[in-house]
């Protein structure tokens, strides 16, 4: 049996492709580093939220030099803090983001970076990120929630350090501002 010439290469190039495609996806599931949200957060009774240390006063907590934990509780249709206050944080630092539902799945996508999780109730997703330089996200839930899932959106601000303070911070890291580095000679 002989196989024409325009029939081989149309097979090379068949075969040429279905490599090609095994290839995008093997790197598409590897190469960039997605991961699914695992369990490293925890697990938390969603409808006793407003009973647990943390998720019952969500903010920004300091919890190292540059460090910062961030306690977010999603809802129809907000997330709290983010949506009626927005998130302030320090540039140049790292910062973990403690995320909650208190009552449907929720989407919790920062625009503009790679953060981009679900919060599923009872499920804590945790997901760490560097922010470097001044500037303002937008924070958007990417899972229908609900009638009024569009609205559902919020701010976060990275501000200069020199700008950053945090009120009430239960770290026990203390926080300088100008005024204590004056009284005791500028020293840290």
């Amino acid at each position: 049996m002989e196989i024409h010439r325009f029939e081989k290469a149309w097979l090379g190039f068949a075969l040429l492709l279905i490599v090609g495609l095994i290839a995008t996806i093997t790197y598409g599931a590897v190469g960039p580093g997605v991961a699914m949200i695992s369990d490293s957060g925890g697990t938390i009774d969603s409808s006793a939220l407003g009973e647990h240390e943390q998720f019952s006063d969500p903010g920004v907590r300091q919890v190292g030099e540059n460090e910062y934990d961030v306690y977010v509780v999603a809802q129809q249709f907000i997330f709290r803090p983010g949506t009626n206050e927005p998130i302030t944080l320090p540039a140049d630092s790292t910062v973990t983001f403690h995320v909650a539902s208190a009552d449907v799945i929720h989407g919790f996508s920062i625009t503009g970076t790679n953060v981009n999780t679900m919060a599923i109730p009872g499920q804590v997703s945790k997901i760490t990120v560097e922010f470097d330089d001044p500037q303002t996200y937008g924070l958007v839930c990417h899972e229908y929630c609900g009638a009024a899932h569009h609205e559902m959106a919020g701010t976060i601000e990275v501000v200069p350090q020199s700008e950053f303070s945090i009120e009430g911070t239960d770290s026990g890291v203390a926080d300088l501002t100008d005024e204590d580095a004056d009284a005791d000679g500028g020293e840290n």
